[in-house]
């Protein structure tokens, strides 16, 4: 009498073991996407695209009615907890185009951004709403009580110049931030004390905003003041 003989089971233990990995990482995949997915939807209207027509009007109208364009970035903490007390100014280290500016805040794995920034040509962008807080100064405090601005250098290196119409409309928007604000008064301290801080009070491993534009910090405070008290 033939003696009967186990049937193989390794294969079929391999085979099973590859189907509860393949089942794992489905589920895995799935509980993903769908976090994305709850992410994404917690996120304010508008935010992660250029906005145009009525949606450009609604934010230009939240906030500062002189931009020029708005690229909304995810890179920011929605909404801010702190009322609006300061205003902190950076320059780009580069002389980039709003549009360009607003790519590079919309990668998320560079996690930067700026409420505003300022071309060489003096056009305004909107990058982050101003109730909400953007990841500008290394410092999650400034950020939350100021409203941050990239202004684009018209000369690379040396004291990174910036250009005539960029400074004159960083005086006009720092003026309107300051009085849809109830800022009454712009003070520059040279230290974080004031409501006129700059990114490197906060990160001495950067230059920013400057030796042109940190130089001429009083003469922006004085011009804004200026501003604010004449009605101008």
């Amino acid at each position: 009498m033939a003696k009967r003989t186990a049937k193989p089971t390794g294969k079929k233990n391999e085979y099973w073991c590859i189907w509860v990995l393949l089942l794992v990482f489905c589920i895995a995949a799935v509980t993903a996407f769908a976090g994305t997915c709850a992410a994404k939807s917690e996120l304010p209207q508008g935010v992660g695209q250029i906005l145009t027509g009525e949606a450009f009007e609604a934010v230009k109208h939240r906030n500062s009615a002189l931009i020029d364009y708005a690229h909304l970035t995810a890179n920011a903490d929605f909404p801010r907890t702190s009322n609006i007390s300061k205003i902190t100014i950076h320059h780009m280290a580069a002389d980039l185009s709003l549009e360009k500016l607003g790519v590079s805040f919309g990668k998320q794995d560079r996690k930067a951004s700026a409420n505003y920034a300022i071309d060489r040509t003096g056009r305004v962008a909107l990058y982050v709403e101003e109730q909400n807080r953007a990841w500008s100064s290394a410092n999650f405090e400034n950020d939350d009580m100021a409203v941050t601005i990239e202004v684009a250098n018209d000369r690379i290196g040396g004291d990174w110049h910036v250009s005539d119409a960029a400074y004159e409309k960083l005086i006009a928007l720092c003026t309107d931030i300051c009085r849809r604000n109830g800022i009454e008064e712009l003070v520059y301290t040279g230290d974080p004390s004031g409501n006129l801080t700059t990114h490197r009070m906060f990160f001495a491993q950067t230059e920013c905003p400057g030796p042109y534009l940190e130089s001429r910090m009083l003469e922006i405070a004085a011009a804004v003041n200026a501003n604010l008290q004449h009605g101008a």
